[in-house]
């Protein structure tokens, strides 16, 4: 860390974070939650605590005439057991909307964890400074900064230096997109925390983004309805249908009165905001074959991490879900109520990545899309949702 007196040390409050449900108060800085307490509360699951705290779509942000930032965190970083060693989180920097640098955080705590049978196993590491210098574009001039937090590492936020004051960045009075969905819209197998398919979306759309993405963790949770419920916002859009495979969570009877009442939760407090239900994007090995999603342990062995289908396709007709059957039920239902909700509306995944991609841009893992299929996704969402004609244009 540095200890140079010329540094200006920052507090880092609510008002330099955007994007963060809630900030928990760690020992030496802030921790921010995609989910509230009360919500973590209501769920054990592991794999949920560890995605809720990975900050996608968090940023800190500040208005400053600084020409050298630091940040200091202290990251958490997963390590699988088999798997070949994942790369540091990347720090995105914008310097008025503008993409000017990156930077990684060496140390932080380990996470060790064996997707075989569960097992986990933390080690705590010290802390970590990432830098910003002049040769990163941070000109003397008053501009906007931004830093996007890793989107894969939980990410405790310590300190902010700056050889400047800072003051809260303006209110630029973009409409505020709050999204939920699976591992593809927490940012999956992306490069950094900005080229993940909802923050470029964001980008191109004009509005502020809240990114409720939750890696293995789109379950149709009412705690996560009621966060989206409570959570101001202009622009809503619920992505569902992949981890309720992945998981074979449930049959197709309990899949639709669950989707109608986290369609209710989210009205109650959003009544007429624009609310686009998004079905799966294309993902081959569960078009018409159900879950269980596993581990191809033949594929671990070799050093890759790629996953199979488990069930049976017959199983389907004793009300199995399959991508097919959830996109058929999430038109069915959009459909039936945008009757009485003219601000409901349905968007097929396979419009934002179908069978014509699939040969040029593979899944790398049978499940996840790659940094140039985030892209795509994201301009083929700004297009349908953000342009003219789309369900968010002209709203907020």
């Amino acid at each position: 860390m540095t200890t140079d007196p010329r540094w200006i040390t920052t507090p880092i409050t609510a008002e330099l974070l955007r994007g963060a449900i809630e900030l928990e108060r760690t020992a030496q800085g802030l921790l921010p939650h995609r989910l509230p307490a009360r919500a973590r509360a209501q769920c054990a699951d592991g794999q949920l605590a560890m995605v809720e705290a990975q900050p996608s779509g968090v940023r800190v942000a500040f208005r400053t005439r600084a020409t050298a930032v630091e940040l200091d965190t202290r990251p958490t970083k997963r390590v699988y057991a088999g798997a070949p060693p994942r790369p540091d989180g990347v720090y995105d920097l914008f310097v008025d909307g503008r993409l000017a640098a990156q930077g990684t955080a060496d140390g932080g705590n380990t996470l060790l964890i064996d997707m075989r049978d569960g097992s986990t196993e933390l080690r705590p590491g010290p802390p970590s400074t990432v830098r910003f210098a002049p040769a990163t574009a941070l000109s003397g001039a008053v501009k906007d900064v931004e830093i996007w937090l890793p989107h894969d590492e939980n990410t405790e936020v310590l300190a902010l230096r700056t050889n400047a004051p800072v003051e809260p960045p303006a209110d630029r009075s973009r409409p505020v997109w709050l999204h939920h969905g699976s591992s593809i819209s927490h940012g999956s197998n992306a490069t950094s925390p900005s080229a993940i398919w909802p923050a470029l979306a964001a980008s191109l759309g004009g509005a502020e983004l809240v990114n409720l993405g939750f890696g293995g963790s789109a379950l149709l949770d009412p705690f996560t309805a009621r966060t989206m419920r409570d959570t101001p916002a202009d622009l809503i859009s619920v992505k569902l249908g992949i981890n309720l495979v992945n998981l074979d969570l449930m049959r197709r009877r309990a899949f639709g009165p669950a989707v109608h009442g986290f369609l209710d939760t989210i009205r109650e407090g959003h009544p007429t905001a624009p609310l686009l239900v998004v079905s799966p994007i294309l993902c081959p090995i569960h078009e018409d074959t159900p879950g269980p999603t596993a581990l191809d342990q033949d594929s671990l062995a070799t050093g890759r991490l790629t996953f199979r289908a488990t069930g049976d396709p017959a199983e389907t007709a004793a009300g199995k879900l399959t991508l097919n059957a959830i996109r058929q039920e999430l038109a069915r239902i959009v459909g039936e109520r945008s009757a009485d909700d003219e601000n409901l509306h349905y968007l097929d995944g396979r419009e934002l990545y179908g069978a014509p991609d699939a040969p040029r841009l593979p899944l790398p893992d049978n499940l996840h899309p790659d940094t140039a299929t985030h892209r795509l996704i994201g301009e083929r969402f700004a297009e349908l949702a953000f342009a003219d004609g789309g369900p968010f244009r002209g709203k907020g």
